[in-house]
């Protein structure tokens, strides 16, 4: 313990720092990872996501990037949130760590084709559940490009 003591209190003395803390995970696994915008934060969240769930998100992540082309990022309330380049435009897209899925937010999913499965109380907003070894990239690649068209939700 005197050693960790010692250790600590050198740190602070010569202004160095440590390994960075491990985001902490929130009620269902959900990293808790500070607001920011741009890619930095998102592939910190994503980092951070427990177990085949952190594979899932690089994988709808590079998705995304594929599809949508400069796509603007950001992590806003532990989520990470994925937008058009005009700032006006709004955010098309959210997930979002559950204890045993994912669950992906479409802004104006009740505008796609076909509607995602998950009803919301907002009449716009429609949800993909995506659990482990249960994802239909085709199905996602062609909402995400529909969802990039419409108008985004300004938040």
């Amino acid at each position: 313990m005197a050693d960790k003591a010692k250790k600590s209190t050198a740190a602070k003395k010569t202004g160095t720092k440590g390994p960075p803390a491990k985001p902490v995970l929130l009620s269902g696994g959900n990293p808790q990872i500070p607001k920011g915008y741009g890619d930095a934060p998102v592939q910190a969240y994503i980092a951070a996501m427990p177990g085949w769930k952190s594979d899932v998100g690089r994988r709808l992540d590079a998705l995304i990037e594929r599809v949508v082309p400069g796509v603007r990022k950001a992590v806003k309330w532990n989520s990470p949130f994925y937008g058009v380049e005009d700032e006006g435009q709004g955010w098309f897209l959210s997930f979002h760590c559950f204890t045993k899925y994912i669950k992906v937010t479409f802004f104006r999913g009740a505008s796609l084709s076909p509607v995602p499965p998950g009803a919301s109380k907002h009449e716009d907003v429609r949800y993909l559940d995506i659990y482990e070894d249960q994802f239909d990239e085709a199905q996602f690649v062609a909402w995400v490009e529909q969802a990039s068209q419409l108008p985004g939700e300004r938040m």
